[in-house]
């Protein structure tokens, strides 16, 4: 099983039981620990990783970081957990600084189970960075966290390369924020510098307001540009030789059909949230040359929903209210569980005896 199955398995498990998971230890045994075994680290050997971790650091005796993840005899990792009803802030990581500088450690985790923050020492040398180069979250999981979450793990850690990357992640961290915040609410400078570009003329106030609208539906405009772009790309892809690539061997089923480890994954997510209902057994895969189905107890009549997959880019989930059917893009698996009202909405149609 990849990192990223292992990630998703553990993400249906960390939505199912989070609101439960009220103390720090109940969060460290349920998520915590299952996350540093999906990196591949041995939980349960204390060599490897060593539970309530304790260093004298000058004044401060007996102080402790709930883990360390050692290799080598030599610290690598601190990790410190809260519960995961807590918001995490630097306030909470006032024994990562301390032990930070008293250790070997390069990295330190910051984590309440659902959100994980991965501080180093970019800005100088041997002290804790107030702000973490990196940070990820179970709520919504994207390929480009698991790629970064590969470097973490035991079989491919490098602590020179991470180190050395973390500036760099940490930028295009601060950097994407930054753009998320001006596409969402353009700031008066955004505006400025891009109206200038376009208007010759003096920027009075109401200008500036119309252009700030205008920006946004600009952005929400060029957004949808590339998106339809690339679903065209791939519908006028040539399927057979995707197949060809999927099926063992290079060999493509008679039928033409192939089930991904994607359409897989799909279906494990939407089998959690339709299990608040109805017996998981009840709901089943059919998949199909244009698309993949997953019905209410293996009736084509009572679709939940279908994955829309095939594309070589863009993928689409498909949510039904009678019989018409809603595509939604969905830019990572996980986004699936954004749709959770509608899958919901859906088994209440499919199955009366569900209280509505």
């Amino acid at each position: 099983m990849d990192l990223a199955t292992r990630l998703v398995e553990l993400q249906k498990r960390t939505l199912e039981h989070r609101e439960v998971l009220l103390t720090e230890e109940a969060a460290k045994n349920a998520l915590v620990m299952p996350f540093l075994q999906a990196l591949g680290y041995d939980v349960f050997n204390p060599s490897e990783v060593v539970p309530e971790f304790t260093a004298d650091v000058g004044t401060k005796k007996g102080e402790k970081v709930d883990y360390a993840i050692c290799r080598g005899g030599k610290v690598e990792v601190l990790v410190e957990c809260k519960p995961a009803s807590a918001e995490l802030n630097v306030k909470h990581a006032s024994q990562l600084f301390r032990y930070f500088t008293a250790t070997d450690a390069r990295l330190a985790l910051l984590t309440n189970g659902v959100t994980y923050q991965f501080f180093s020492d970019v800005e100088k040398p041997n002290i804790m960075d107030e702000k973490p180069f990196f940070t990820f979250s179970m709520d919504s999981i994207k390929p480009t966290d698991v790629r970064t979450l590969d470097k973490f793990a035991k079989a491919t850690f490098d602590i020179e390369k991470i180190v050395q990357e973390a500036g760099q992640l940490k930028t295009q961290s601060l950097l994407r924020k930054e753009l998320e915040k001006e596409f969402a609410e353009p700031s008066d400078g955004f505006i400025e510098l891009l109206a200038r570009r376009v208007h010759e003329g003096r920027l009075t106030a109401p200008i500036k307001e119309a252009f700030g609208k205008m920006l946004v539906a600009s952005i929400a405009s060029m957004v949808r540009d590339l998106v339809n772009e690339r679903l065209s790309s791939a519908l006028n892809a040539a399927t057979p030789a995707l197949v060809e690539a999927d099926a063992p061997g290079g060999d493509a089923p008679e039928d033409g059909i192939v089930t991904t480890e994607e359409e897989i994954s799909g279906f494990h997510i939407i089998q959690a949230i339709a299990s608040r209902f109805v017996s998981p057994k009840r709901v089943v895969m059919r998949d199909a040359k244009s698309y993949c189905a997953v019905l209410l107890d293996d009736n084509n009549r009572k679709t939940i929903a279908r994955m829309h997959f095939n594309g070589i880019t863009s993928k689409y989930l498909g949510t039904f209210s009678g019989k018409e059917e809603t595509r939604h893009l969905l830019p990572e698996l996980t986004a699936i569980y954004q749709l959770s009202t509608e899958i919901e909405a859906r088994l209440r149609e499919l199955d009366d005896s569900i209280p509505r």
